[in-house]
Parts: structure tokens; sequence; C-alpha cells
């Protein structure tokens, strides 16, 4: 079987996000970087499971600058067998990731591309199904469970009041949610071996960016709490409807 896991860089998880002055873009200086989670803890570790159970291999891929490498090489310490990074210096938008993931990834004959369900930084949950659309390929979002025999795949994800379990052939695209797997550490070894598996660096292809980010603001500052005398309802109601508006 082969695999393909798509991570991305996003901040730590604790970060605060600070702006430029003019709000054009988010202040980069003094934030650390991590793997995306949802890649990370979920479509990778089961990519592995999968791995381990059939046999086969599992390639990350990240479109992204070099300052990614030490995010991919923590990839490869868990247990990828080797890496590729598209080489595009800034950030673009979905739709230019997408194309560059499903080009590169056209003439491979992946069986499964794996994507997290979504960033923490953007909670956009695009780029997987527009390389699916792309390849015209069937794509699962969310998926919370995944087994494959053979060509079949049978994915288990949540809906409203229970679960879904669909049946599809491979080869297939989906994003995992919580669920799919358990994170896993690197252990000394596995650092050690990421040092010297390979990590081709190729060049994007010719595509349009369609669209730019206007600027960023912040939510604005939560107010200070008013407490309210108990035995005056009155002012409780008159407060819920002038000022909070929610009757």
């Amino acid at each position: 079987m082969k695999l393909l896991v798509c991570v991305s860089k996003t901040p730590e998880t604790t970060t605060k996000i600070q702006l430029t002055s003019d709000g054009s873009e988010i202040d980069r200086s003094g934030v650390q970087y991590i793997m995306n989670p949802y890649d990370e803890w979920y479509a990778l570790v089961r990519a592995l499971e999968l791995k381990e159970a059939a046999g086969g291999t599992v390639t990350l891929l990240n479109v992204g600058p070099a300052e990614n490498d030490p995010i991919i090489r923590k990839g490869l310490a868990i247990g990828a067998d080797d890496a590729v990074r598209i080489d595009v210096s800034d950030e673009k938008d979905s739709l230019y990731t997408a194309r560059q993931i499903a080009e590169y990834s056209r003439d491979q004959a992946y069986d499964l591309i794996l994507f997290g369900k979504e960033t923490i930084s953007y909670n956009g949950s695009e780029v997987g199904a527009m390389v699916a659309e792309f390849l015209d390929w069937p794509y699962i979002g969310d998926a919370t469970h995944l087994e494959v025999e053979g060509t079949a795949a049978t994915v288990t994800r949540d809906i409203e009041g229970g679960e879904e379990v669909i049946e599809v052939q491979t080869p297939l695209a989906l994003s995992a949610a919580k669920g799919m797997a358990e994170q896993r550490i690197p252990n000394m070894r596995g650092i050690m071996m990421a040092k010297r598996k390979p990590l081709e660096v190729v060049p994007p292809v010719d595509f349009p960016d369609t669209t730019r980010i206007a600027g960023y603001h912040k939510p604005a500052e939560k107010g200070s709490v008013k407490l309210i005398d108990p035995e005056n309802m009155d002012e409780l109601v008159r407060l819920l409807h002038e000022e909070a508006k929610v009757i």
C-alpha cells in the first residue's frame, strides 16, 4: 500500500497571536511552530498503522519553504519513510496548495492521500476536497475510523445522532478527525533515523494564486462582568434586553 500524508505547519497551540501594526499580516517573530495536530496525531499515525498491518510506504508531503523542514523531519522521526516538500516561498491560498499536491501526486500511484480534518490556524477544511476534485477521486471528510482490505476501504465518520459507515474503493482521499488514531511520540532511534531519510524538494507547478488576504483583525476585547443582585430581576431583564440584546 502506498500512502501519502499531507502535513502543514501551524503556530503552537498556546501561542498568542499578534498582528503587524497595519493588520496586513501575522507578526511571526517569536512564534513557535509545530506540525498541525490533526495531520500528525490522526492522519500520519493511522497511515503508519496501515503500513505496519499490510506493508507499504508512507510519504509526507508539505507545501512551503525550507523553514518547514524541521516540522517534516518530526514526521519522519515518528515513522514516515520519506518526504517531499514542494518549494513555495510564501503562503498561498487553499486552491493553490491543493493544486500543487494534486499535480505532484497525480502520477505517483498512491492508494490513499490522508489529511488532517483542518488546520488549527485557519480551520478551513478545504484542501483535501479540492485535491480529490483535481484528481477525480472519491473524498470523505472528518473520518474517525479507517480500515483497508485490498482495494476496499471502510470509513466511519460521526454524523448528527450517530455514525455513518462508508464503503469505497481506492484510490481515495480523506481527512482524519479525532478518534482515527492515538498520538505517537518520536523516540531517540526515530529522531536519529529521520536525519538520514530522504526529503526531496521539488519546484511548484505554475498555477495562479486566485485570492489574497486583505487584512486581519482580532476579536473585540471582552467586557467586564456585571454582577446583578439576585433580588433585582428588573435590572437583569433590562440589561439582557437593552445591552446584551438576547431577549
